[in-house]
Protein backbone atom coordinates (compact mmCIF):
# COMPACT_ATOMS: atom_id res chain seq x y z
CA UNK A 1 0.00 0.00 0.00
CA UNK A 2 1.06 3.43 -0.50
CA UNK A 3 1.88 6.23 1.35
CA UNK A 4 0.37 8.76 -1.20
CA UNK A 5 -3.04 9.79 -1.03
CA UNK A 6 -4.89 9.68 -4.89
CA UNK A 7 -5.21 13.44 -5.67
CA UNK A 8 -7.50 12.92 -8.71
CA UNK A 9 -10.00 12.25 -5.88
CA UNK A 10 -10.54 15.84 -5.27
CA UNK A 11 -10.35 17.31 -8.40
CA UNK A 12 -13.14 18.30 -11.01
CA UNK A 13 -13.42 16.35 -14.05
CA UNK A 14 -13.33 19.55 -16.16
CA UNK A 15 -11.09 22.36 -16.78
CA UNK A 16 -14.17 24.79 -16.84
CA UNK A 17 -15.62 27.60 -14.08
CA UNK A 18 -18.79 27.65 -13.29
CA UNK A 19 -19.37 31.59 -12.37
CA UNK A 20 -22.72 32.05 -10.45
CA UNK A 21 -25.39 34.67 -12.06
CA UNK A 22 -26.10 37.51 -9.58
CA UNK A 23 -29.24 38.04 -8.52
CA UNK A 24 -31.38 40.95 -10.09
CA UNK A 25 -32.21 43.27 -7.55
CA UNK A 26 -35.44 45.25 -8.21
CA UNK A 27 -36.09 48.74 -7.15
CA UNK A 28 -38.44 48.98 -4.32
CA UNK A 29 -41.90 50.50 -4.93
CA UNK A 30 -42.76 54.20 -4.44
CA UNK A 31 -45.45 55.74 -2.87
CA UNK A 32 -46.71 59.50 -2.42
CA UNK A 33 -47.93 60.35 0.83
CA UNK A 34 -51.18 62.33 0.24
CA UNK A 35 -52.97 65.45 2.39
CA UNK A 36 -56.43 65.72 1.82
CA UNK A 37 -58.21 68.88 2.38
CA UNK A 38 -61.02 69.29 4.58
CA UNK A 39 -62.81 72.33 6.01
CA UNK A 40 -61.73 72.60 9.50
CA UNK A 41 -57.90 72.39 9.76
CA UNK A 42 -56.02 75.40 10.07
CA UNK A 43 -53.80 76.41 6.86
CA UNK A 44 -50.81 77.65 9.42
CA UNK A 45 -51.23 74.13 10.95
CA UNK A 46 -50.88 72.25 7.43
CA UNK A 47 -47.58 74.41 7.07
CA UNK A 48 -46.04 73.36 9.59
CA UNK A 49 -46.78 69.83 10.01
CA UNK A 50 -44.94 69.90 6.39
CA UNK A 51 -42.43 71.66 8.29
CA UNK A 52 -42.28 69.18 11.20
CA UNK A 53 -42.51 66.11 9.20
CA UNK A 54 -41.54 66.35 5.96
CA UNK A 55 -38.27 68.71 6.13
CA UNK A 56 -39.98 71.08 3.83
CA UNK A 57 -38.97 75.18 3.52
CA UNK A 58 -41.73 77.79 5.05
CA UNK A 59 -42.26 78.50 1.01
CA UNK A 60 -42.67 74.76 -0.14
CA UNK A 61 -45.04 73.81 2.42
CA UNK A 62 -47.13 76.95 1.51
CA UNK A 63 -46.98 76.22 -1.82
CA UNK A 64 -48.30 72.47 -0.74
CA UNK A 65 -51.08 73.72 1.77
CA UNK A 66 -52.31 76.04 -1.22
CA UNK A 67 -52.56 73.18 -3.69
CA UNK A 68 -53.98 71.05 -1.15
CA UNK A 69 -56.94 73.49 -0.49
CA UNK A 70 -57.63 74.60 -3.84
CA UNK A 71 -56.85 71.15 -5.39
CA UNK A 72 -58.33 68.53 -3.07
CA UNK A 73 -55.27 67.04 -2.27
CA UNK A 74 -51.22 67.79 -2.33
CA UNK A 75 -48.38 65.40 -2.60
CA UNK A 76 -46.09 66.07 0.64
CA UNK A 77 -42.92 63.59 -0.75
CA UNK A 78 -42.40 60.32 -2.09
CA UNK A 79 -41.19 57.32 -0.04
CA UNK A 80 -41.27 53.43 0.14
CA UNK A 81 -44.38 51.50 1.15
CA UNK A 82 -42.74 51.11 4.96
CA UNK A 83 -41.78 54.86 4.94
CA UNK A 84 -44.79 56.21 3.50
CA UNK A 85 -47.12 54.47 5.81
CA UNK A 86 -45.19 55.46 8.83
CA UNK A 87 -44.99 58.95 7.86
CA UNK A 88 -49.08 59.01 7.39
CA UNK A 89 -49.50 57.25 10.37
CA UNK A 90 -47.62 59.97 12.46
CA UNK A 91 -49.42 62.66 10.47
CA UNK A 92 -53.06 61.23 10.99
CA UNK A 93 -52.27 60.95 14.81
CA UNK A 94 -49.93 64.42 15.29
CA UNK A 95 -53.43 65.37 13.80
CA UNK A 96 -55.55 63.82 16.18
CA UNK A 97 -53.64 64.79 19.04
CA UNK A 98 -54.06 68.45 17.73
CA UNK A 99 -58.44 67.93 17.28
CA UNK A 100 -57.88 68.27 13.76
CA UNK A 101 -59.53 66.08 11.23
CA UNK A 102 -56.75 66.43 8.52
CA UNK A 103 -56.15 63.01 6.69
CA UNK A 104 -53.05 61.83 5.65
CA UNK A 105 -53.43 58.82 3.05
CA UNK A 106 -50.37 56.89 0.73
CA UNK A 107 -51.31 55.82 -3.06
CA UNK A 108 -48.96 54.15 -5.64
CA UNK A 109 -46.42 55.64 -8.09
CA UNK A 110 -46.91 55.26 -11.23
CA UNK A 111 -43.88 54.00 -13.13
CA UNK A 112 -43.45 57.50 -14.09
CA UNK A 113 -43.32 59.47 -11.06
CA UNK A 114 -40.71 57.33 -10.01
Amino acid sequence: MSDKKNTTDWQHESNSVVEEERPKLKKPSLYKVVLLNDDYTPMEFVVELLELFFGLTRENATRIMLSIHTEGKGVCGIYTQDVAETKAGIVNQYSRDHQHPLLCEIEPCNDEEE
